[in-house]
């Protein structure tokens, strides 16, 4: 360690705004040795740090609590030769002693959405919908976290009147306002496209992930094996996505597609399907509802993983008010879709007389030749009769579901949704962004019965493109053009910091041993990523898949399933529609590299399994 670099770095570091203690720190010695550093920050949390100039980062102690999460390191950022600050995860601390413009957070948050009015009674075994795809951003961002449409799904529960979230759950504990049922945080099942600041391997273009939480958030699960923004594969206590499909790889950090898929739409579906048995005796009742996922794409199609139903039943071993209540029960309830904007990064600054401005990101959007941006489109429910019942006499013999998942309006519904006002926010004190009607606003047209959510453009020379810079005027931002920033504000050659976290996926194997029982029959094989990253995988028998070693299932159960899933792969070929076909748009292609033929002897009733994702190193 070289003294002399490490007294430049030593000092106090802000993350922008500082919103709580853990937003400002310090780096010093942690003794009188002067070979360790240390991190403190002002809620008393301290670890270590371990310089390597060479890589201009400094490594964290396992003593970070973030260190499950692969945020390991602080990154030494430096301008004009000059030590700036550092980026942490998603976050920029800057240094005490820079003076110019810092990176800020909460340059945007809220949502743009959409309105979906309740179903019929009984059409909550499944919805569907397509889903517009393209690049917001012309490179990857620091703590940038936007979601393009999609949607929640929780139990319905609107009937219940105690408690779902025990005392110890991170909803129970720490959101009052959910109370006093905390039925929106109890379980869901969300995810989809977008930019997330958990990302470990940066893109422009956005990615597909599945996410959920059978707890009231003290875990998420986003693939079969890791949770969502964790790098260490999950405990047998914490899994619980099956991998069904026999063609395509599920990577942790998430899907990626085929470069030019901009503008291009992407059909999910989330299913009830009774893959499993009920089970009424210990450790506790479980419902058979595997909530199935089903992509529709150009080079995809089919049933990708479902969530194993003792995920949704496994707290109430502990809390037995909500046996029953739980996803592997409950129908699903879907009222809305949204655009979710997160975390934007961005510069604020004042002019000689005071006024304060505001630059973010440019964002970019779609536009068809009618100026008009589709964002979801051709959402569709369905009852019993779609596919849960036709799977369940499947189960007893009878025919397999053929084709989509019906056409008849006793198997589906289609709900004529609604667009929401516009509601977006800015800065430390969240003021609102006003005047955005002049620019776009929120729309739904039809064709048929297909209902399409969008944003009509107003002016046609800015068609597509977000505002990128803003103006307080009272307590309220408004959108200006770049010629009506002044230049003593600086703002205009600002630019942002680009995502460069590259933190592997940690080796299943190599880290629980109950993972690598029993073996794969063939493999490991790699893939490259659109994204940079690899993948290594595996093919495993259905049943032998990590993520459900844990189960108690008994012989004649595993047999029941393994059998189910092997006439799936037989029947529910790659050449069928199962989501219905969009009203309007051409689908998306998924990356060549996750589609999969499977190997000889091996095409019926085994999945390949992603056993990690690490950088590249071409």
């Amino acid at each position: 360690m070289t003294i002399q670099k490490t007294d430049a770095i030593l000092g106090t570091y802000r993350r922008l705004p500082v919103e709580n203690p853990w937003h400002i720190g310090t780096i010093s010695y942690k003794n009188s040795s002067r070979k360790v550093l240390q991190w403190t920050n002002d809620a008393g949390i301290s670890w270590d740090l371990f310089a390597d100039f060479d890589q201009n980062i400094l490594k964290t102690g396992d003593d970070n609590p973030y260190f499950d999460s692969g945020w390991r390191e602080f990154k030494l950022e430096k301008r004009d030769g000059e030590l700036i600050g550092f980026t942490f995860g998603s976050d920029f601390f800057s240094h005490q002693n820079f003076e110019g413009i810092s990176q800020s957070s909460g340059g945007l948050k809220g949502y743009i959405s959409m309105h979906v009015p309740s179903p019929p009674r009984g059409f909550g075994y499944g919805v569907s919908f397509y889903t517009s795809i393209w690049s917001l951003i012309d490179r990857p961002l620091a703590a940038f976290q936007i979601g393009l449409p999609s949607t929640w799904i929780i139990p319905d529960n609107q009937d219940f009147t105690q408690p779902l979230c025990p005392p110890g759950t991170i909803a129970r504990d720490n959101w009052p306002e959910r109370g006093p049922y905390y039925r929106d945080v109890f379980q869901t099942i969300e995810g989809g496209l977008g930019y997330w600041v958990s990302t470990q391997f940066g893109s422009a273009q956005p990615k597909y992930r599945i996410n959920g939480t059978p707890n009231g958030y003290n875990h998420e699960i986003s693939s079969p094996g890791w949770g969502f923004g964790k790098v260490e594969a999950l405990s047998e206590d914490k899994v619980g996505i099956a991998q069904l499909t026999n063609r395509l790889l599920i990577p942790p950090d998430g899907i990626t597609f085929r470069d030019g898929s901009e503008g291009n739409i992407l059909g999910t579906a989330w299913m009830a399907l009774p893959m499993t048995s009920k089970k009424t005796g210990a450790p506790t009742p479980t419902g058979n509802m595997c909530w199935t996922l089903f992509l529709n794409s150009s080079s995809f199609k089919g049933a990708v993983a479902f969530w194993i139903p003792e995920t949704w039943s496994r707290l109430s071993k502990e809390y037995n008010t909500i046996i029953g209540r739980g996803l592997d029960t409950r129908l699903g309830i879907m009222n809305s879709g949204a655009m979710e904007i997160n975390t934007v990064p961005c510069f604020d600054s004042e002019d000689t007389t005071g006024n304060k401005y505001i630059k973010i990101p440019q964002l970019k959007f779609p536009v068809n030749k009618d100026g008009v941006t589709t964002l979801m489109q051709d959402v569709i429910m369905y009852s019993k009769e779609s596919i849960y019942q036709q799977v369940e006499t499947w189960k007893k013999g009878g025919q397999p579901p053929k084709g989509n998942f019906g056409a008849d309006h006793k198997s589906l519904w289609k709900p004529v949704i609604r667009s929401n006002a516009i509601s977006l926010k800015q800065g430390p004190k969240n003021l609102p962004l006003l005047e955005l009607d002049e620019i776009f606003r929120t729309t739904v047209f039809s064709t048929n019965e297909s209902h399409s959510f969008g944003l009509e453009w107003i002016d046609k020379n800015t068609r597509g493109i977000f505002p990128e810079y803003f103006k307080q005027e009272g307590e309220a931002m408004v959108p200006i053009s770049i010629e009506k920033v002044p230049e003593e504000t600086r703002l205009v050659p600002q630019e942002f910091m680009t995502y460069k976290s590259n933190h592997n996926y940690l080796p299943i194997q190599e880290q629980k041993d109950q993972w690598a029982v029993p073996d794969p029959r063939l493999g490991p094989f790699k893939t490259m990523l659109s994204d940079g990253s690899e993948i290594t995988y595996s093919w495993y028998r259905f049943v032998d898949q990590p993520t459900l070693q844990h189960l108690k299932w008994s012989p004649t159960e595993k047999k029941d399933l393994q059998n189910l899933v092997e006439e799936i792969h037989a029947k529910w070929t790659p050449d069928k529609e199962y989501i219905p076909p969009p009203e309007n748009g051409r689908l998306a292609e998924i990356d060549p590299a996750l589609i999969l033929k499977p190997p000889k002897d091996l095409e019926i009733g085994y999945v390949p399994i992603v056993l990690k994702q690490i950088a590249s190193r071409y």
